[in-house]
């Protein structure tokens, strides 16, 4: 048994070796650290073999591109923020990002892709290994975007499904799928839909996505549903323990509806190139709890994931949910204080959850932002807006990675660039070293 996990240590020492450079040369007698590598070598990294280990691996696998300045905007320093902000607005200092023809040609060569992109090809940790997460990633376009999010939540024991709106320019659905094809788990789902805003295809392609996470061979623990311009602010560890303290339950908003959202399951709604309200009057809610409200996104458990496809009950409230106005913002908010349905909470007002108590998913609205010392949730947004939405900017930084939320939306590398590359560079720094930046 002994002689057989040593084998399978140093096959999977030797992928990383080939995919990422790693030379025998650079640090001597490398046999002695692989175990170390493999198992968890940051418990002992003051020994100084083991330390070298630490610092020739991270070398391989570093995203930052300026460290120093990153580290100040993180920190908080504001000369260097509003240094940032300033050269997000130069368009001499702007990178045309990688396009589609880019990733395709890219991916001719996985191995060399997976390389040259700096994709982690073993888990860091046993606790990691041993707790798969399952994601569902619904994308239309920006192609870096994806492939970036990607690159920094992916780790060999999670499985991901990618959801492709099927508007979607034919070279971007060929370009995701390259870039899906270098990996044995991550996979485009088999049944693509036609996503119009607040209509139920954007449920339906989370619905497709579940059903074939729950046939894939990994035994994952939680489900987590992104989109294209969501970015992890916790490294994949820091996320697995926040599921372990979960301790079965689900994490997503669920609040008293006011009378403005209630309208939007008052009445049929069509869906042809927009979705619009007739005049025709629903049926009540097919359950005997109330509706509740929340948002799109979600931290679940398998068993949750699961329920939807085998309660009577479950299956016939999404249909007459089918026809209602963003559904994503009523269903799964309702789901969640059904006291049937795994890992909800009950329906009584002391379980309310905001927006900001969920641990899924950090958001800014505008008409939210403000003096934190005079009652806003959070602070003026430093980037720009859409469709009321911050987009995060250099000196959002240090007070999004003070919050207890797993993912942040939006960022966008044509906002603000030098945002998003100091969080990449960030969180591969702390995922190696387990600490913070100095």
């Amino acid at each position: 048994m002994r002689r057989h996990q040593n084998c399978r240590l140093k096959f999977a020492l030797a992928t990383v070796i080939a995919l990422t450079g790693l030379v025998f040369l650079f640090i001597g007698n490398f046999d002695s650290c692989e175990e170390d590598i493999m198992v968890g070598i940051w418990e002992n990294s003051e020994d100084v073999s083991n330390r070298r280990c630490l610092d020739l691996f991270y070398k391989t696998l570093n995203l930052f591109v300026q460290k120093p300045l990153c580290s100040r905007i993180i920190t908080g320093d504001q000369a260097t923020v509003q240094e940032a902000l300033l050269n997000s607005l130069d368009v001499s200092h702007q990178k045309s990002p990688l396009t589609e023809d880019h990733y395709i040609n890219m991916t001719k060569d996985c191995a060399a892709f997976i390389k040259e992109r700096k994709y982690l090809t073993i888990p860091l940790s046993k606790e990691e290994r041993n707790f798969p997460i399952a994601y569902s990633i619904v994308i239309h376009e920006r192609i870096e975007m994806f492939e970036r999010l990607l690159r920094t939540i992916y780790t060999p024991q999670n499985v991901y499904c990618i959801h492709v709106d099927r508007k979607a320019a034919a070279s971007y659905h060929l370009a995701v799928r390259a870039i899906v094809s270098c990996f044995h788990n991550v996979f485009v789902a088999s049944k693509l839909e036609t996503v119009i805003y607040a209509s139920w295809s954007r449920v339906q392609a989370d619905l497709n996505c579940m059903e074939e996470l729950l046939q894939s061979p990994v035994q994952w623990k939680y489900f987590m549903n992104l989109c294209g311009l969501d970015f992890p602010i916790k490294t994949n560890a820091e996320i697995v323990r926040n599921l372990i303290v979960l301790n079965g339950k689900n994490s997503m908003e669920s609040e008293v509806p006011s009378a403005f959202k209630t309208e939007r399951w008052l009445y049929h709604h069509e869906v042809k190139d927009q979705i619009s309200r007739t005049e025709e009057k629903k049926s009540l809610p097919p359950i005997s709890t109330p509706m509740f409200t929340g948002n799109a996104y979600f931290v679940a458990t398998r068993e949750f994931v699961r329920h939807l496809f085998v309660s009577p009950e479950i299956q016939e409230f999404l249909k007459w949910a089918e026809d209602t106005y963003s559904p994503d913002e009523h269903i799964w908010a309702t789901l969640q204080r059904m006291p049937t349905v795994p890992g909800s909470n009950p329906p009584s007002n002391k379980y309310q959850m905001s927006d900001m108590a969920a641990i899924a998913r950090m958001v800014k609205w505008s008409y939210m932002e403000g003096d934190i010392t005079k009652d806003a949730p959070y602070p003026k947004c430093t980037g720009a807006h859409r469709r009321s939405v911050c987009i995060y900017g250099s000196g959002d930084l240090h007070w999004i990675l003070q919050q207890h939320h797993l993912f942040a939306n939006k960022f966008d590398s044509q906002v603000d660039n030098t945002a998003l590359q100091c969080l990449e560079g960030y969180l591969r720094y702390k995922a190696i070293y387990r600490k913070d930046l100095m």
